[in-house]
């Protein structure tokens, strides 16, 4: 039998004798990165974290190393095993998922949860799979994962609003021509640590027949009562307007995501997301670290007022030396920079002065608002934040002298 050949006859021509090397472009590309002060780096850190007060990790309760969640995580590796096996509509799905979702709608005070592996698929699932054949509305500052998520959506049209513009947002749903409609948002926005009009992105969301999509990732165990999140703060957490992304990797120190919604929106995902059906669900590990994330959460409510504390003690030092720093409206404290060089040499202060924070570039922010990204965590102490405040004197001081 002849094999089946594809594409154009092969044949010697002027463009085959100018074959290029297909990895050059690449190289090119890191050059380019490098010039501009954008290339990225592994730093594989120990166990101990080479010693440094951690201000750059979302573990904004200080639960990642709690020896309950390991021991929770423990347990279930050896009752499940270390991977779920298969997706959760095959083998994928067991007890401890279905306990994990339903202590996260009993906690978010939602009808109905989805537990995904990651955040990042929880987004994708639920803007893919709500967004199809509908008019989406994202905010211009909305995380990676909803970006991308608008993407693979193919909706019959993707509007980007200026940042927390909810005006932009009412005009673009009331000039539509698609009968659906979602509007996508951030809680609270994971470079610049602001929080989004929600109340006014509801109203017009009702007004307008739309459904609002809300990723908590950074609200969740650190807003509302006892860390239940943005939306709960809100007052939204029933509305059947209303559908939540959330991650398990951040206050709850674990891994995964969830929807929280609706049931038929968690209906809908089930049947038709592409994100949920075709991935290999979280191990039973982390849903069971998880689990007793929340529980610690529901047993110590003081928790998140905590981190949002030390959130506005590290943006007033920041300010009392003459950095830019805003009042967070949660756990994520941004010091302004300006040049990514300059952020890359505070954050290499910090780490000399015993702190590691995080350091922002694009295009994770806009040009010329590169950043120092400081996460604060409910177990920081006072010899911590007297480490910090040396090393963002330095900081400081690095400004003055440029």
């Amino acid at each position: 039998m002849e094999p089946i050949r594809t594409g154009a006859p092969r044949s010697v021509t002027a463009a085959t004798a100018r074959r290029v090397d297909p990895l050059e472009r690449f190289r090119r590309a890191a050059r380019e990165r490098q010039a501009a002060g954008l290339a990225r780096t592994l730093r594989p850190r120990t166990p101990d974290g080479d010693g440094l007060i951690d201000l750059a990790s979302n573990d904004y309760l200080g639960l990642t190393r709690d020896p309950r969640l390991a021991e929770a995580a423990a347990r279930a590796a050896h009752e499940w095993g270390t991977g779920a096996t298969g997706s959760r509509l095959v083998t994928g799905s067991t007890t401890l998922h279905a306990e994990l979702e339903e202590a996260l709608c009993r906690f978010l005070e939602a009808p109905a949860a989805l537990v995904f592996s990651s955040g990042y698929l929880a987004n994708l699932a639920a803007v893919a799979t709500l967004g199809r054949d509908a008019l989406v509305v994202s905010d211009q500052a909305n995380h990676a994962s909803i970006v991308d998520a608008c993407r693979l959506a193919r909706p019959r049209r993707l509007v980007v609003t200026p940042h927390a513009d909810a005006e932009a947002v009412e005009k673009t749903l009331a000039d539509r021509a698609e009968e659906h409609a979602i509007v996508v948002t951030d809680a609270v926005f994971s470079a610049d640590g602001d929080l989004a009009p929600l109340a006014d992105l509801h109203a017009a969301a009702v007004r307008h027949g739309a459904l609002l999509v809300v990723d908590e990732a950074h609200a969740l165990g650190v807003l509302g009562e006892g860390g239940r999140g943005a939306v709960h703060a809100a007052g939204l957490a029933e509305d059947p307007h209303v559908v939540r992304t959330v991650t398990l990797s951040k206050a709850l120190g674990a891994q995964g995501g969830a929807v929280a919604g609706p049931p038929e929106v968690i209906r809908e995902i089930v049947d038709a997301g592409r994100a949920f059906i075709f991935d290999t669900a979280l191990a039973p590990p982390s849903a069971a670290a998880a689990l007793t994330a929340l529980a610690i959460l529901r047993n110590h409510p003081e928790l998140p007022e905590t981190a949002r504390r030390r959130a506005r003690e590290l943006a007033a030092t920041a300010s009392a030396l003459g950095l830019s720093a805003s009042e967070p409206a949660a756990a994520v404290v941004p010091v302004v920079l300006g040049p990514p060089e300059d952020a890359v040499r505070a954050a290499e202060l910090c780490a000399r002065h015993g702190v590691r924070a995080g350091c922002f570039r694009p295009p994770s922010v806009p040009v010329g608002r590169s950043c120092l990204r400081l996460t604060a965590r409910a177990n920081l102490g006072s010899d911590d934040l007297a480490v910090i405040t040396v090393a963002l004197t330095a900081v400081a001081e690095m400004k003055v002298n440029a």
